[in-house]
């Protein structure tokens, strides 16, 4: 700590230690972050309150979701590995209830052929109970239980035991989640695995499999038990993803889950309350490009008002989750051909559009021609078509030339705006929609 504050030492490998008030850095330059996900925000940030200017590389493999959303806004730089080391095989990975038989079945496998198991039971108050009953189910086999609550002499003498194999089951809590590297286990049991925070079945599945051999990783659940929607994902994404190197779609996943947080607090999860999640990524790109020195795209909104039903329903994509995916990737096209492929996709695994469904494509390349044209807002309703520009914005001459030229028949609506009234607009749905667009048309063509 002196060596620090003086500048004699270079370079500090610490724990939390290096963060508390007595430590004083002379010249700090660069901080790296092993295991960023068992770090909060008050701790990763302690570092820039000493030097504003310092550089802050932070290492993990399942990212909290604040920090990957703001790697995934632009506020930090990211780099993934994604190469697995050479003769590395994926974990096979189950959930099952909790099952005498399949405990006994999996040690059993194990030992039998020279390997060693991790049994995760986090509760200290009840580990040495689960250690008897385990003891009873498996006569003969050789068990060591480890907690955080150990004597730290005790601790490492059973961990340096279990490592020179004179263990065949290591009982403990989550104390083994990282930093251990012990080729020999290679099947890993969790008790209460609804309990675990998806990053950390990620981490403790990562104890397991490293070596050339298969290694096994199973996720008990008790016997019975309703899961909630929350702990049946996480338990889904970490079966669904047991390829190498796929700790980041698991944070991706994780986001999903549990929110982005807040890049201006504490809180590294939940979600957004006030602005809404898409407007406050908006923002904050905004605010990123503008400090970047970046152009910041100004987008006009214009509003669509219509009695025309236009919707996803629920009989077409049963699905509510992919019925939302479907409305956001609609909102942000930005081109017409973009909107045309995501209806192609749609009908691929759908079927043919219903009209409702085909109106809600139909609106959204209307809106984008009227914001491209400089148009407010766009009403379409009963027999009426009316298009109003902005109070700043007129459309040119050549606009109403063109109209003219297409045959459309229209009068100008005087007032704050301008706006455009079909003079003989169509009844159908469809034709509605279409008139409109004819018009947008004519009207960027200048």
């Amino acid at each position: 700590v002196e060596g620090l504050g003086k500048g004699t030492v270079d370079t500090a490998i610490g724990t939390h230690r290096l963060i508390q008030k007595d430590v004083q850095f002379k010249d700090l330059g660069l901080v790296i972050i092993d295991e960023e996900q068992r770090f909060g925000v008050a701790h990763k940030e302690a570092f820039k309150r000493m030097r504003a200017t310092v550089d802050v590389l932070t290492l993990t493999a399942t990212p909290i979701p604040r920090t990957l959303h703001m790697a995934l806004m632009g506020a930090r730089d990211m780099s993934t590995i994604d190469t697995p080391p050479k003769d590395r095989l994926p974990v096979e990975t189950e959930v099952v209830q909790f099952d005498e038989e399949v405990i006994v079945s999996a040690v059993l496998r194990e030992i039998d052929r020279g390997g060693q198991v991790f049994f995760v039971h986090n509760r200290v108050e009840t580990i040495d109970a689960m250690a008897a009953h385990i003891a009873r189910l498996l006569p003969g086999i050789r068990l060591a239980v480890a907690h955080g609550q150990m004597h730290e002499r005790a601790l490492e003498r059973v961990m340096l035991d279990f490592i020179d194999r004179k263990f065949d089951v290591l009982i403990s809590t989550m104390i083994v989640e990282s930093g251990l590297d012990i080729p020999n286990v290679n099947t890993i049991i969790v008790n209460r695995a609804d309990t675990f925070g998806l990053a950390q079945l990620y981490q403790l599945r990562g104890r397991v499999g490293r070596s050339r051999h298969r290694a096994y990783a199973y996720l008990l659940v008790p016997r019975g038990q309703r899961l909630t929607d929350i702990q049946r994902k996480r338990l889904r994404t970490i079966v669904e993803f047991t390829e190498l190197g796929s700790g980041l779609k698991v944070a991706m996943r994780d986001l999903e889950i549990r929110g982005v947080g807040n890049i201006l607090g504490p809180e590294q999860s939940g979600y957004i309350a006030e602005v809404g999640f898409d407007l406050y990524g908006k923002l904050l790109e905004e605010a990123v490009k503008e400090l970047k020195g970046e152009p910041v795209e100004v987008r006009a909104e214009t509003r669509i008002e219509t009695d025309i039903p236009a919707y996803l329903p629920d009989t077409y994509v049963e699905d509510d989750r992919q019925r939302v995916i479907f409305y956001k990737r609609l909102v942000e096209t930005r081109k017409s051909e973009e909107i045309r492929e995501l209806a192609r996709e749609i009908e691929d695994r759908y079927g043919a559009l219903p009209d409702v469904a085909r109106n809600l494509l139909d609106f959204q390349e209307i809106k984008l021609l009227a914001a491209a044209s400089g148009m407010e807002r766009v009403v379409i309703k009963r027999a009426l078509v009316l298009l109003e520009g902005q109070r700043d914005q007129r459309l040119p001459k050549r606009a109403f030339e063109n109209m003219v030229k297409r045959g459309i028949e229209m009068e100008l609506v005087s007032g704050d705006r301008v706006g455009i009234r079909l003079a003989k607009p169509p009844e159908a749905p469809a034709d509605r929609l279409a008139a409109a667009r004819k018009v947008l048309n004519a009207a960027l063509e200048v």
